[in-house]
């Protein structure tokens, strides 16, 4: 069978979970940083909460980010903080330092995992999208949690990435 531009996706990949639009979702259970496991494993983040079911403004989702990222549950972090990036309450303008700080979380992620180019490319990356907003902005100390990506990255670099690296709590404002 030949494949149309009007065919959905979803016949390209038949084993992907997909949602009511066709867009790519994952089901399948997770380890303890948001990695997918085979379907019959125990998902070792049963107990997540998606950002639209337990927050419903900035504010919110800023408090429960950071309380994450204290606990190093920087998968679950990064979703709360991508739920700020995305918000229609943050203007335009905030966007790259709001993505900038997801980074962050999600470079901690592939330390955790092992992902030595992951997590180098993330965090630096991260420091870069925050570098043009002063410090503190948006009740975030940008200079530090920007000096503190590079740091982990150095170390990263340097030693590699490994769940047992030592991680930084976030810095407010």
């Amino acid at each position: 069978m030949q494949m149309t531009a009007a065919q959905p996706a979803a016949s390209q990949y038949p084993d992907r979970d997909r949602n009511a639009e066709g867009r790519a979702e994952n089901a399948r259970p997770r380890d303890r940083y948001g990695a997918p496991l085979p379907r019959d494993a125990a998902d070792e983040l049963a107990h997540r909460r998606e950002p639209e079911e337990v927050v419903d403004n900035v504010a919110d989702a800023f408090e429960e980010a950071v309380a994450l990222f204290n606990e190093q549950r920087f998968f679950e972090s990064h979703e709360f903080l991508e739920y700020i990036w995305k918000s229609d309450e943050i203007p335009e303008a905030d966007r790259d330092f709001w993505k900038g700080v997801t980074q962050v979380a999600v470079g901690c992620v592939h330390t955790q995992r092992g992902n030595n180019k992951g997590a180098v490319t993330l965090l630096e990356r991260a420091a870069r999208y925050m570098a043009p907003y002063g410090s503190p902005y948006q009740g975030v100390a940008a200079d530090a949690l920007a000096g503190a990506a590079l740091r982990l990255a150095s170390q990263v670099r340097d030693h590699g990435a490994s769940e047992q690296r030592r991680f930084f709590e976030f810095p407010r404002a």
